[in-house]
């Protein structure tokens, strides 16, 4: 296992665009899963927390256990890697996943930091500590 990702070029580092399309990915998963679940309320503020609910909880659950994937990040090949860590922790995914995507969603512009930042990091991932790479270079680096 990589001991620290910091040693590394950028290009292991994904980019905002994939990041992005993984992401919608992920938005049309969590929309059909709120359709499906909360088809039967009225517009109503218990229908808006349960979406909240479900859109935080796949976050969650998915970065957790499914080695920082979720499904848009599979369709893609990367994955959310703790820079200091040598797994994701509870605390972090809680924080990254659960606070940092609901303060995200209420200001979209904290997730385009990641243009600028070195590690393609958004405002999230720099609390954290967290990046996203590419599988496939990451196991290319692993080999060696």
């Amino acid at each position: 296992m990589i001991d620290s990702f910091e040693e590394y070029s950028d290009y292991i580092y994904t980019g905002f665009l994939i990041r992005f399309f993984a992401f919608l990915i992920d938005l049309m998963v969590i929309g059909s899963i709120q359709r499906l679940t909360l088809f039967l309320l009225d517009a109503s503020l218990l229908k808006t927390l349960l979406a909240l609910f479900i859109y935080l909880l796949y976050f969650v659950l998915m970065t957790k256990l499914n080695d920082g994937q979720t499904l848009g990040k599979m369709v893609f090949g990367i994955k959310v890697v703790a820079l200091h860590e040598k797994n994701l922790s509870w605390k972090t995914v809680l924080v990254r996943e659960g606070f940092g995507r609901y303060l995200q969603k209420t200001i979209f512009i904290l997730y385009t930091i990641a243009i600028f930042t070195p590690h393609k990091q958004h405002f999230v991932d720099l609390l954290t500590d967290t990046s996203v790479v590419t599988i496939n270079f990451l196991r290319l680096l692993e080999r060696n």
